[in-house]
C-alpha cells in the first residue's frame, strides 16, 4: 500500500509539472499595453529582405511599459522586467475618403520582447501572440530573432536605432552597443 501511495502522488504530480512547463512558456497579452510609452511605428519594416511591392503591407507600434521607459529616460539601458510589445497591423491603401497612402487596420500578431535576468538565457525572451488576443508562445533560443537582436540592436538586444525618441538619450549615456558601434562604422 506504500508503493501505491508513492506511485499515485507521482501520477498526480506529472500533470502539474506538464501545466507549470506549459505556463512558463506562455506569456499573457498586458491587457492594457495600448496604453503604455509608444516608442515608435513603421511600415513593411523586414530584417531579411526588400520588401516586394505586390505583397500585403504591415505597419507596426511599438509600447513599452511606463516604468521601463521612465528608467531608460534616465540610464540609456532597460531594466530588468521590461516588456516591449510591438503590434503588427495590416496596412490598407486607400479607403473611401483618402485617395492614397496607407492605414492601419486589423492586428495580425503581436511579438512581445520581456527582461527577465532571472528567468531568460542571455535575460531576453521573445513571446508571440498568433492573433493578438491568444497569449504568447515562446520563441525557442535558437529562434533567429535572439541571434539577430543579439548582433544588431543599439541597446541591451533592443532596436533602438528604430525609436527616434530614444536612440538620442542613448548616444548621450554612452549605451549604445558595440555590436551596433561596429556595424555603423
Amino acid at each position: 500500500m506504500k508503493h501505491f501511495g508513492k506511485i499515485l502522488c507521482a501520477l498526480l504530480l506529472v500533470p502539474c509539472a506538464v501545466l507549470a512547463r506549459d505556463a512558463a512558456s506562455k506569456m499573457a497579452v498586458p491587457d492594457d499595453y495600448r496604453q503604455w510609452v509608444f516608442l515608435t511605428s513603421s511600415l513593411d519594416l523586414n530584417y531579411s529582405k526588400a520588401a516586394d511591392p505586390d505583397q500585403m503591407h504591415m505597419l507596426d507600434n511599438v509600447f513599452v511599459n511606463p516604468e521601463s521607459y521612465k528608467a531608460f529616460v534616465k540610464t540609456g539601458t532597460w531594466p530588468d522586467k521590461t516588456i516591449l510589445v510591438k503590434e503588427n497591423r495590416m496596412a490598407e491603401s486607400a479607403g473611401t475618403l483618402s485617395k492614397s497612402g496607407r492605414f492601419q487596420t486589423g492586428v495580425m500578431n503581436l511579438e512581445i520582447h520581456v527582461k527577465d535576468e532571472a528567468r531568460f538565457p542571455g535575460k531576453w525572451a521573445f513571446f508571440v501572440s498568433s492573433d493578438g488576443k491568444a497569449p504568447g508562445t515562446l520563441m525557442p533560443q535558437s529562434a533567429s530573432c535572439y541571434s539577430c537582436h543579439r548582433d544588431h540592436a543599439a541597446v541591451d538586444t533592443t532596436f533602438v536605432q528604430f525609436y527616434p525618441t530614444l536612440m538620442g538619450i542613448a548616444k548621450d549615456k554612452g549605451t549604445l552597443s558595440a555590436a551596433y558601434l561596429k556595424e555603423t562604422k
